[in-house]
């Protein structure tokens, strides 16, 4: 049997620690704003970017805990934290938007006045933190999914803090109060809909289920046509963490093994191949027993 690791790769703190501190220092002026302006619009946004806020938290946290070593009671360390973290994000926001949503429709039916200029002014200072703070992970999220995805919806939240601005300006011209509400029902809409997708992938990953970027069945055609292998079995993929997918397949070879390295090679090419970043492969020669039908365990 062979197990192949790769090294982890760590977030950089010094982004997270100003990404943090710049969207922590806007959501206490967009609270504080928004609560003396009466924008619903403006404390919707707030929410959204406080649970950014605890996002970079968390995936910072997740950072730190991928650094500590594999304990005795943890042998694969703590890098599924950076798995669990969205279930929590997620269900934050959804429960989020709910409120707002609630909140939008009682203001509907009872409109009151708006600070307009103040809402564009605060929400076009949120453009600029979220512009700055998506800038920040812009340089590396062609080398970590996780701070790809930093990079996105920091980008999205600037565009989100657009449409409050544009809110502003429409409720000035016209003097239709009831569109902060509405700003406020859409803006929650598109929040649930990142909540609802990301509680899926989070439940997928936690449940053990193959990572969105693995290609399960051409992972199956590329062992399948090694050298000596007239079958598999027991393949199994699932994410260590956000960034980690492992595998483990059995490799019936009747003949053994064509060279020393074989299996080194396999590693290396499901690494650089298919993102593989632990691969566990175990050689079964002649008519190997299988006990409880491991056989039908995995694909």
């Amino acid at each position: 049997m062979h197990h192949h690791h790769h090294p982890v790769q760590f977030y950089p703190d010094r982004l997270f620690k100003i990404g943090i501190a710049l969207n922590f220092s806007f959501v206490l002026l967009q609270f504080g704003f928004g609560w003396w302006s009466n924008s619903l619009a403006l404390l919707a946004d707030a929410g959204h970017n406080l649970g950014d806020v605890f996002g970079l938290l968390i995936a910072w946290g997740g950072s730190w805990l991928a650094r500590r070593r594999p304990t005795p009671s943890h042998t694969y360390g703590f890098r599924r934290a950076s798995i669990l973290s969205p279930l929590l994000n997620s269900a934050l926001l959804l429960g989020f938007t709910l409120f707002i949503g609630l909140e939008a429709i009682q203001r509907l039916l009872e409109p009151r006045p708006i600070a307009s200029l103040t809402v564009i002014g605060v929400a076009s200072v949120g453009i600029l933190i979220n512009t700055g703070t998506a800038l920040l992970f812009f340089t590396k999220q062609h080398q970590d999914l996780n701070l790809k995805g930093a990079f996105l919806h920091m980008l999205a939240d600037a565009i989100v803090s657009l449409g409050v601005v544009v809110s502003g300006f429409l409720i000035l011209w016209t003097g239709w109060q009831w569109l902060d509400s509405v700003t406020s029902l859409i803006l929650a809409v598109v929040i649930a809909i990142g909540a609802w997708q990301l509680l899926q992938e989070a439940l997928k990953l936690v449940l053990d289920g193959v990572p969105p970027q693995v290609n399960l069945s051409a992972i199956q055609a590329y062992l399948l046509d090694l050298k000596g292998v007239t079958s598999i079995h027991d393949l199994h993929i699932w994410a260590m963490s956000s960034t980690e997918p492992a595998l483990t397949v059995h490799l019936i070879m009747p003949a053994g093994v064509p060279h020393p390295d074989f299996l080194s090679r396999i590693a290396q090419d499901l690494h650089q191949q298919f993102n593989i970043e632990h691969s566990t492969i175990q050689i079964e020669t002649g008519r190997s027993f299988l006990p409880c039908s491991q056989s039908n365990c995995g694909v």
